[in-house]
């Protein structure tokens, strides 16, 4: 069942290391050590970063989802984000090796 009114989505962290992404206090996506997705601004060209560089972003927001999971978030659906993380770390792993091989 869809819900009438949509979660919120997380803050994101801005492309300038260093620089917080504004929170709504006490929401549970606030930014914490280890960051929160990170998502491109609008000045950013997806097609300039290299292989690594996506990668290395698709890490971070791994690693995101899985602190919201542990953290408790969305338990309705933790079985399904708990394998869709696994099978990211998979991918992830799998795109690195092959993009130090070629």
């Amino acid at each position: 069942m869809i819900p009438d009114s949509p979660e919120p989505t997380p803050p994101v962290a801005s492309p300038v290391p260093g620089a917080a992404a504004a929170a709504t206090p006490g929401d549970p996506t606030a930014p914490q050590a280890g960051g929160v997705p990170f998502q491109l601004g609008a000045e950013s060209d997806p097609a300039s970063l290299s292989t690594s560089e996506l990668i290395g972003l698709l890490q971070q927001d791994r690693q995101w989802l899985l602190r919201q999971i542990d953290a408790g978030r969305w338990p309705e659906w933790r079985l399904d984000l708990a394998a869709l993380e696994r099978e990211l770390g998979l991918l992830l792993e799998q795109a690195a090796d092959h993009s130090l091989a070629a």
